[in-house]
């Protein structure tokens, strides 16, 4: 496992593909301040002081959706966009398992969802996934078929 190393290295956040054993993957549906418009999102956030990436996507999905994964896969980084040193570290999140919620204030009223790995793309191919879901997804159908 490549394990990305969150402070001093530009990797600033994460996203992660929960990839279930019925083919399906989890994306959050969210109100997300200040236009409190609703969002869908896959799983990941902010990494807490002396986090590696992967401890915090482990994190975030738990928060986010009560799952945990056996099984981690780096899929690797991307760039938020160009003459900026931030990237988003991308895993792919497997073996999961349920257990309960542990939603954060700001993550009160998220809804998890579970899609197709098909539905999913199609919406990123659509523009409706934020924060790096749609390179996330490509990768991890990428890695899927190997």
């Amino acid at each position: 496992m490549t394990n990305f190393a969150l402070q001093g290295t530009g990797v600033h956040a994460t996203v992660v593909v929960a990839h279930d054993t019925d083919g399906c993957v989890a994306v959050l549906r969210a109100r997300i301040p200040p236009s409190d418009s609703t969002h869908l999102l896959l799983p990941g956030g902010l990494p807490k002081p002396g986090e590696t990436a992967e401890d915090c996507a482990r994190r975030e999905l738990r928060e986010g959706t009560g799952v945990g994964a056996g099984e981690w896969r780096a899929l690797g980084s991307h760039a938020i966009s160009l003459g900026s040193p931030a990237r988003l570290a991308l895993f792919l999140a497997q073996d999961l398992s349920a257990g309960p919620y542990e939603l954060t204030p700001a993550e009160e009223g998220y809804t998890v969802m579970w899609w197709s790995l098909q539905e999913a793309i199609e919406a990123a191919a659509e523009g409706r996934l934020l924060a790096g879901g749609s390179l996330a997804l490509l990768l991890a159908e990428r890695a899927l078929r190997r």
